[in-house]
């Protein structure tokens, strides 16, 4: 069933959730202080809003994928955000990675103050899963939310998980996250050494299949770092951000967390070099650091 959507925030993956929305029939309303990143979405059929309130009021359902909490809120609570339109009875799927604890009582303040519910759905598999329709995302809200959440998440995601309510969805999310970035420097690591080594790391992934080692980062990021492609997957600096996020909870919580924080300052360091809007395939820039670049 073909819906009203909203979507606030048309970087990498606000424009391939709404480029996948689009392609499912639905009708697709756009708002991003950079105007420019809309003509793309326009030639698809979108169309745009004047105004966060004039959104609200044109759409069923509004997405927001979005850097921050401070901006989320921003868009929802300042005098021109959403809450200015009509928003009760509608719903509002946050698909930002943001602080869980900021999620919960944004959730809480929209409910009390304008009656609009709100389900928060971080996801995992970036920009080409999003355009595939075969993103995991993972679920914080009522439970009747999200089953409301769901009519327009099943046309985006394979994996749908209800995790709790508000703010559980942005906890697994720092979770799944720690995983990955994790896993995104232990590839590069063992991509650089087959290239030094001589192997073809582009090779190693089929090599790896079903063993112990495979992982769909091995498989969709070695011959990506082995090629330095960098065409854009996910941002860098965007890790680092969720990074901090999950060091800030576990500190919070009294979690060790080593890996992390090796992996956080690493993060710190590509971003201080300037690296840090780049694809994730620029990790393998830390083995640039001192020498000249090999493969």
């Amino acid at each position: 069933m073909t819906q009203r959507i909203g979507i606030v925030g048309v970087g990498v993956m606000g424009s391939a959730i709404a480029a996948r929305l689009i392609a499912r029939g639905h009708r697709v309303v756009l708002r991003d202080p950079h105007p420019e990143k809309l003509a793309p979405l326009l030639a698809q059929g979108a169309t745009a809003a004047s105004s966060l309130a004039g959104l609200a009021g044109a759409v069923d359902t509004v997405i927001t994928s979005l850097n921050t909490a401070e901006i989320v809120e921003r868009v929802l609570f300042a005098p021109d955000g959403l809450v200015a339109g009509p928003v009760a009875g509608k719903l509002l799927i946050d698909m930002s990675s943001i602080d869980p604890g900021a999620t919960a009582a944004m959730a809480k303040r929209l409910r009390a103050e304008v009656g609009m519910a709100h389900v928060d759905a971080p996801l995992s598999g970036g920009a080409p899963a999003a355009r595939e329709g075969r993103l995991t995302l993972m679920l914080g809200g009522e439970a009747a939310d999200v089953e409301r959440a769901r009519a327009v998440l099943g046309d985006l995601a394979a994996n749908i998980t209800h995790m709790g309510p508000s703010g559980a969805g942005q906890t697994t999310k720092l979770i799944n996250q720690v995983l990955c970035a994790c896993s995104f420097l232990a590839v590069a690591e063992a991509t650089r050494l087959a290239l030094d080594a001589g192997v073809d790391a582009a090779r190693i992934p089929a090599a790896l299949a079903g063993g112990r080692a495979d992982s769909r980062i091995l498989q969709e990021f070695m011959p990506k770092m082995a090629a330095f492609d960098l065409s854009p997957t996910g941002r860098i600096d965007n890790m680092l951000k969720d990074l901090e996020g999950a060091q800030r909870l576990a500190a919070r919580l009294r979690t060790p967390m080593p890996l992390t924080g090796l992996a956080t300052e690493l993060h710190r360091m590509l971003v201080a070099a300037g690296i840090g809007p780049e694809d994730s395939a620029a990790y393998m820039k830390l083995f640039d650091f001192g020498r000249g670049r090999k493969g």
